[in-house]
């Protein structure tokens, strides 16, 4: 895969799909976005990739949306740019592998998003995270609704209205990420917990997590009520049956993907 704004490669079983404009702070052009959504249609596809890690070159993870993009345009202009981002977020929540962000640097604005967005998340301990639209008076809406779904509404409220920056420790207090590494170990520590997680049968994986972003927002009855559902299929899956039948066998399961 061959594209201007992102890279991806493959080491092993894993996707790495590293964000590629160092020299912009990794900002969320329109044609990144576009590139991303294309790489992650693809990427959802293959069986051989198992989990995929979400990273950043440079100095900075993004800096949320380009705003060199976000001037003088029409309203049908600004609606394209917020969709196109939208897709961007539920594509990687709609892949069947679960997407680890490497968090090396500063996320802001729709960076945020992005980090929040992420099935799982590891930043360095130099890492901030910021939602500053109102300084600029262009309230950071959009990614509101991810960080609201990861830290909560007192939280997320704060961030939003001031504007200020929370550092990792906080962020990883907060919910916003799963763990705080050295920077000499971020890479590794992200590939440790991207490879644990490849390790499992993938169908478990995509049924898990459909299964998690469907129920998380209904309400208890309506949430029991799918997963039962879901887990009663999973249940029948061969992946089950050899997981299950190996634990009481105390061996290594084989996977089969189905």
């Amino acid at each position: 895969m061959e594209y201007a704004n992102i890279r991806f490669e493959n080491d092993g079983p894993l996707g790495i799909l590293t964000l590629n404009r160092p020299n912009r702070r990794n900002a969320l052009s329109l044609d990144l976005m576009l590139e991303a959504i294309d790489c992650l249609n693809r990427v959802g596809g293959d069986a051989s990739v198992r989990a995929v890690i979400l990273a950043a070159e440079g100095k900075v993870f993004s800096s949320g949306h380009d705003l060199g993009e976000m001037v003088g345009r029409n309203i049908n202009e600004y609606r394209r740019i917020f969709d196109v981002c939208a897709e961007m977020m539920m594509k990687i929540q709609g892949i069947p592998q679960p997407v680890v962000a490497e968090v090396q640097g500063m996320a802001t604005a729709a960076g945020c998003q992005l980090v929040a967005t992420c099935d799982l998340a590891i930043a360095v301990e130099e890492a901030t995270f910021a939602t500053p639209g109102v300084k600029i008076g262009l309230f950071c809406t959009t990614p509101m609704v991810a960080l609201s779904r990861a830290i909560g509404r007192k939280r997320a409220l704060q961030m939003l209205m001031t504007g200020e920056p929370v550092n990792s420790h906080t962020a990883a207090e907060w919910g916003l990420i799963n763990e705080v590494a050295p920077a000499v170990e971020l890479r590794a520590r992200t590939r440790e917990l991207a490879l644990k997680i490849a390790g499992a049968s993938p169908l478990t994986l995509a049924i898990g997590k459909q299964a998690y972003y469907t129920q998380v927002d209904l309400d208890q009855p309506k949430a029991y009520a799918y997963a039962k559902e879901i887990m009663s299929m999973n249940s029948m899956a061969a992946d089950a049956q050899e997981g299950i039948t190996a634990f009481l066998g105390k061996r290594a399961a084989c996977w089969a993907g189905k």
